[in-house]
């Protein structure tokens, strides 16, 4: 029982820490990068699917995407997709390839999408408070059905805090990497 709660709870933690870095993938710096437009929910014959499984990603250059559908026919549907994202870049195509020029972001923009990114790990340290109260309930309750001493509750609910302190440090990284990012002319 008090293995379990502390494996489910550092697999939770984990995946809180980890969705948080996938959206930081796709918040835009001033480089090109596939991230920025590999998650993109295109129509892909009939259904919705990310770009990434409908055409090839390559930056050529630092400051250009260049996507290659799979299908040529798909070029329009690609281009709708990027419009339709909030990325905010016009793409242009030539019925084959699809190039996004990269424009350097103004210092306005810089500070929006630090203040964006510092609102996305907010939400992720929120996210590991809820995992943490969760498994205080459930340590609570084994105690309460004696699947656990009171040395092992406390000595458990010990462990679960230092747990959260491991991952709001893992955040607190993946912000500042992020941030110093962003800010970089």
């Amino acid at each position: 029982m008090y293995d379990d709660i502390l494996l489910e709870t550092d697999d939770k933690m984990e995946k809180a820490v980890v969705h948080l870095v996938h959206l930081f993938r796709g918040v835009r710096t001033g480089r090109a990068s596939p991230a920025l437009v590999e998650d993109i929910r295109i129509d892909y014959y009939g259904s919705s699917a990310p770009l990434k499984h409908a055409a090839s990603i390559s930056v050529p250059e630092p400051r250009l995407i260049v996507i290659k559908p799979f299908d040529a026919g798909m070029v329009s549907d690609v281009v709708k997709g990027i419009q339709k994202s909030e990325l905010g870049i016009t793409p242009q195509s030539d019925g084959k390839l699809i190039r996004l020029s990269i424009p350097p972001l103004s210092e306005d923009r810089r500070k929006q999408l630090v203040s964006l990114c510092k609102e996305k790990a907010e939400e992720s340290r929120v996210a590991l408070r809820n995992i943490r109260r969760e498994s205080n309930r459930n340590a609570d309750a084994a105690k309460g059905e004696g699947g656990i001493s009171e040395d092992d509750l406390k000595r458990l609910k010990g462990e679960i805090d230092d747990m959260i302190k491991k991952f709001e440090k893992q955040i607190d990284a993946a912000l500042a990497k992020k941030t110093k990012e962003v800010l970089e002319v």
